[in-house]
């Protein structure tokens, strides 16, 4: 009897064995395997910034390729940091396991605030388009990372684009022969990276080219077209005989100003009355009127390759995988931070 008993204490142990370790691995699989398919709550900083728009464009394409992979919802900060700080605490409520975020503001107290909500929920959030001032808030939490633009480089090289500018066609750019550039500025918000890195490296690239600059105006437009117009109306009308040329921070911005140059018969068909304008973005539009003639030159970066990268890294980051793992990005020296290039829009001939 007692070797009977130890023969059926072993078949019972026996059969336990896998049956444990098969729900103890079924378990284990489950908290990583993310929900198919993920749900990725997409705060934008404006539903009406062109360049957003490609984004936005961009990731709805991979969805339409990867339905059951990924379901973007788009949520419209209109410019304001008030409203979308709303949309993220409503966004937190529902069952989202993603968070991309394009802020309005990126002072380090929304920052910090942004990132300490996804953290006590525990969900991924990726900033992107543009570099907070600070990174130590991101850095505190290891669902969180920056998908940016290389702001310094977009200033570089439109700088780069003015200097040949400058070189090719001094004799008419060069409008009071002084051997200086003359320029009126227009600018993103005061409060962003992106804004001074653009602003900044720009200038200081054609200097180092041994190029003088005197800054005309500088003009706080916040990215929209409409402020650029209306500013550039009001400021030609004082300087319209000195302006060489108009450095925008962004192409809606560029757009603006050569609808107020317009109105005043310049950068139209006669080549003459034509004041240089250079953006950031390579939108459509600016593109366009570059192949016209119109519009002087742009540089841009891919929104395909933007939206490619927050896809990639964001369904990493909700599966616990390392973020870049099976990706080709690297951090920066903030070790959060994955900066996508800029390069140069070459006008269609």
């Amino acid at each position: 009897m007692r070797i009977l008993k130890k023969i059926l204490s072993l078949i019972i142990i026996l059969a336990i064995i896998p049956t444990f370790n098969l729900k103890t691995a079924l378990y284990a699989n489950a908290q990583v395997l993310p929900k198919s398919p993920v749900k990725v709550a997409t705060l934008l900083f404006a539903f009406d910034d062109p360049y957003i728009s490609l984004v936005r464009n961009s990731l709805e394409e991979i969805q339409n390729k990867n339905k059951d992979s990924v379901n973007f919802t788009f949520l419209d900060g209109r410019r304001n940091q008030g409203i979308q700080n709303a949309l993220l605490d409503s966004a937190l409520q529902s069952d989202y396991d993603l968070l991309l975020i394009n802020l309005v503001s990126l002072d380090r107290n929304t920052v910090e605030s942004v990132v300490r909500k996804a953290k006590q929920k525990n969900i991924p959030v990726i900033l992107f388009n543009t570099v907070p001032f600070e990174t130590e808030p991101i850095k505190s939490y290891k669902r969180a990372l920056v998908v940016s633009t290389d702001a310094d480089q977009s200033g570089i090289l439109q700088g780069n684009l003015i200097i040949k500018e400058w070189n090719s066609n001094k004799k008419t750019m060069d409008r009071n022969g002084d051997n200086v550039l003359q320029y009126l500025m227009l600018k993103g918000p005061n409060n962003s990276t992106v804004t001074n890195a653009r602003s900044t490296y720009s200038i200081s690239t054609i200097n180092n080219a041994g190029i003088k600059t005197q800054e005309i105006l500088s003009k706080f437009c916040y990215w929209d077209e409409i402020c650029a117009k209306d500013s550039t109306e009001l400021l030609f009308l004082r300087y319209g005989d000195k302006i060489e040329a108009i450095i925008s921070n962004n192409d809606a911005m560029a757009i603006g100003a050569i609808e107020a140059l317009q109105k005043y018969g310049y950068n139209k068909e006669d080549k003459s009355k034509y004041i240089p304008v250079f953006g950031i973005d390579g939108i459509p539009a600016a593109k366009d009127l570059i192949n016209k003639g119109v519009m002087t030159g742009t540089v841009f970066q891919d929104p395909n390759q933007t939206a490619e990268a927050l896809y990639s890294i964001g369904m990493n980051l909700v599966a616990n995988k390392n973020p870049l793992e099976n990706t080709n990005y690297k951090f920066d020296e903030t070790g959060v931070t994955i900066q996508m290039p800029y390069q140069e829009y070459t006008p269609q001939k």
